[in-house]
């Protein structure tokens, strides 16, 4: 019966372990949140997009199916990527990033993830609470395409509207 229960147990741990070497990480508790951000809003500038920051954790589950729903879907992929420049700013035990976030608006408050929208001059243009985008036990692709295009460079830019005839 010891046997078995050893068995059983070094199954389990062996799963676990290895559970956890498959999950993605895509946040780095040791990056340079200030230099990285002001590259990713340099590079967002330089190529007319806007800077979207995911903010979260590798411990976060939420965070991950988000990153990999957006990797993943060619649609919600092409969006991402014709619009933002997007930089994984880390919240963990390591690493909180407390500075950096208080130069955001605490966007923390929303749990996690949570998104922030800067412009090609860092300019904080929206803090999005992931909650919204969600459905079910994930998150519903409207709303994030919807997200996407609502704070894209275009949406933001006067001369994308016509003025009013009186």
């Amino acid at each position: 019966m010891k046997k078995i229960l050893f068995i059983f147990c070094l199954t389990v741990l062996t799963t676990i372990n290895t559970k956890a070497q498959e999950a993605p990480k895509i946040y780095n508790p040791n990056a340079d949140a200030k230099a990285d951000m002001k590259a990713a809003i340099a590079k967002a500038n330089k190529e007319g997009k806007h800077v979207l920051l995911q903010i979260g954790g590798n411990w976060c589950s939420w965070c991950i199916r988000f990153n990999k729903m957006v990797t993943e879907d060619k649609q919600l992929d092409s969006a991402l990527n014709a619009n933002y420049v997007v930089y994984h700013l880390n919240y963990s035990k390591e690493n909180k990033n407390e500075d950096v976030l208080a130069t955001l608006g605490y966007p923390q408050r929303f749990g996690f993830p949570v998104f922030v929208i800067l412009d090609g001059k860092g300019n904080r243009l929206n803090t999005q609470n992931s909650a919204y985008l969600e459905q079910d036990k994930g998150y519903s692709k409207a709303n994030v395409l919807e997200f996407f295009k609502q704070w894209g460079p275009a949406a933001v830019d006067p001369k994308t509207y016509s003025a009013v005839k009186n």
